[in-house]
């Protein structure tokens, strides 16, 4: 089934249907496809991005950039330096002006809040390049890559260690719940998820048949696991955390051991930037289960997708 998604914000993937889900993820493995050919079709010429960052990036400005080229879009990259919002113009004035411009808004940002109020205020489709509450841009690359390693989401099972409270944590919850797969958040006590996107995602599992687990303890978490997920433990932001964080979080490592747990032919991933020998070893992120840079580039193909049906 394929739906018109054209002028839709992408803030949340709570914001759409399992169809509307799987239109992007079908949309996304056609441009690969055709990619992998030498194939670009130009389905955004004259069309043009504008690209917010309050927040440095490799994968989210790398990717959307050569999305857009690749589609025969231009992408402008638009740093906190480069706007008048750090000398005080409102978001929504923000909003107001760069609509008269480019037919696309892209954000990331610290706090969710301020995606909120430039999809309020635009004319043109925003899209959520991360915020403090989700980070739905990448789950949709995650979703991809789960979809071409096992063929299918139901049945499987995705563990989540580490901070259960994070952007992506809270990102997988809505789509494994969404597109009906099981998953599992394995954090320690007062880490778990913010207690609402919880409760959406219970029910949005109703509809798909997921099965939602919070565990405390990682071996048992990890039991059966097809897919194992990891983040890093101090996000951007927690800086003055970080010694703390060290301590709770050593547990929830993912290594040969943590990984030998779960089943043979499990596919570790990583959103990156990975902090090595902190959430996950060298051995684990560079061994045979991981899939974590193929992973990487599905960002560029989910991100075209996006793009390709949402502007």
């Amino acid at each position: 089934m394929v739906c018109n998604l054209k002028g839709r914000h992408f803030l949340t993937l709570a914001d759409f249907t399992r169809e509307e889900l799987e239109t992007f993820l079908e949309t996304a493995k056609d441009l690969k496809l055709k990619a992998k050919r030498g194939e670009f079709p130009p389905l955004l010429k004259g069309k043009s991005l504008g690209m917010i960052f309050e927040k440095p990036s490799t994968r989210t400005r790398v990717s959307f950039e050569v999305a857009m080229y690749q589609l025969g879009g231009y992408a402008l990259y638009l740093s906190k330096n480069d706007l008048q919002l750090g000398r005080g113009e409102t978001i929504a004035d923000t909003a107001r002006v760069l609509s008269r411009y480019v037919d696309c808004i892209m954000a990331r940002v610290y706090g969710h809040s301020t995606v909120e109020e430039l999809a309020r205020f635009s004319s043109v489709p925003v899209i959520n390049g991360l915020s403090d509450k989700y980070h739905p841009t990448q789950v949709l690359a995650d979703l991809l890559t789960i979809w071409e390693k096992k063929g299918k989401f139901e049945g499987v099972k995705l563990v989540f260690v580490g901070d259960g409270a994070n952007n992506m944590a809270h990102s997988l919850l809505y789509g494994a719940s969404i597109i009906g797969m099981d998953i599992t958040i394995c954090a320690p006590e007062g880490y778990h998820p913010d207690p609402d996107v919880l409760e959406k995602a219970k029910e949005l599992a109703k509809g798909s048949g997921s099965k939602i687990e919070i565990v405390v303890d990682p071996k048992e978490g990890v039991k059966k696991a097809d897919v194992i997920y990891t983040d890093v433990w101090t996000s951007m932001g927690q800086e003055a955390e970080r010694e703390k964080r060290l301590k709770i979080f050593e547990p929830y490592r993912v290594d040969s051991n943590l990984v030998s747990l779960a089943k043979d032919d499990v596919i570790i991933m990583h959103c990156l930037p990975a902090h090595r020998g902190e959430e996950i070893t060298d051995d684990v992120i560079d061994g045979p289960h991981s899939v974590v840079f193929d992973e990487a580039e599905n960002r560029l193909h989910a991100h075209k997708a996006i793009l390709a049906l949402v502007v």
